[in-house]
């Protein structure tokens, strides 16, 4: 795993509807590594990841993403972002939504077909997107993140819906691209993707219980498990 930090996060503040979403956080995310941003719904985990592209107004504090200020016009053709409701027009098929983005992206001949196949969507390609069910709808948008070969790949509850098969295979992706030397950050609220991360930033009511690897985790808190190890650093903060 690569020691540089592809993303810096320093005493991030974020304030949304007169609610402190993020108190004080600071963390860091390792170039070619895919970094697991973990913790129960409404912990904090989706308004980080707005913040990292560039999408959230935050009240205080920096992001430093790839060497410039999170946000900056010089990273759009190098992040990838996948929202958590899919971010696709459902009056066009699979192709012709990636290849409209491709597009906007200014991707190179080829990256439309590729991404269909990494997210293995090539019997839907022609398909209508409004008629595929959700986890193929999520997938079409995750192949509109990938296209362009990104440096950064920001992917919220990525997952979700999908069958273990294929959850499978795109954990093998995601390790895939990171051996390239991508980075990955990748939001769940399900424990057992855990073990898939390389490094772990536990998230809980906004604040940052712990930030190391898996083994790391199990190793400080003498839990056998990623959900008994959560449990006890939750207590632990109590």
């Amino acid at each position: 795993m690569a020691s540089r930090s592809a993303i810096r996060v320093e005493r991030l503040r974020v304030v949304r509807g007169g609610t402190v979403v993020l108190p004080d956080l600071s963390c860091e995310m390792p170039q070619g590594s895919v970094t697991g941003l973990l913790g129960p719904s409404g912990g904090g985990k989706t308004t980080l990841l707005r913040a990292i592209v560039g999408v959230q107004r935050v009240a205080g504090g920096r992001i430093e993403v790839l060497g410039e200020p999170a946000g900056s016009e010089t990273l759009r053709s190098r992040v990838g972002y996948m929202t958590q409701t899919p971010a696709v027009y459902g009056d066009l098929t699979v192709r012709e939504n990636l290849r409209f983005f491709a597009r906007v992206l200014g991707a190179p001949a080829g990256s439309v077909e590729r991404a269909i196949e990494e997210v293995s969507l090539g019997d839907h390609a022609g398909r209508v997107v409004a008629r595929l069910s959700g986890g193929q709808r999520a997938r079409t948008s995750l192949a509109a993140a990938l296209l362009g070969s990104p440096d950064l790949l920001v992917l919220d509850e990525p997952t979700v819906g999908l069958d273990p098969v294929l959850r499978r295979d795109l954990w093998q992706l995601f390790h895939g691209l990171a051996d390239r030397d991508a980075t990955l950050v990748v939001s769940s609220h399900v424990m057992d993707e855990a073990d898939r991360c390389d490094i772990l930033l536990l998230l809980r009511e906004g604040r940052l219980l712990a930030d190391a690897a898996p083994d790391e985790l199990r190793a400080q808190t003498g839990e056998p498990d990623l959900d008994s190890v959560f449990l006890r650093l939750v207590e632990a903060s109590t």
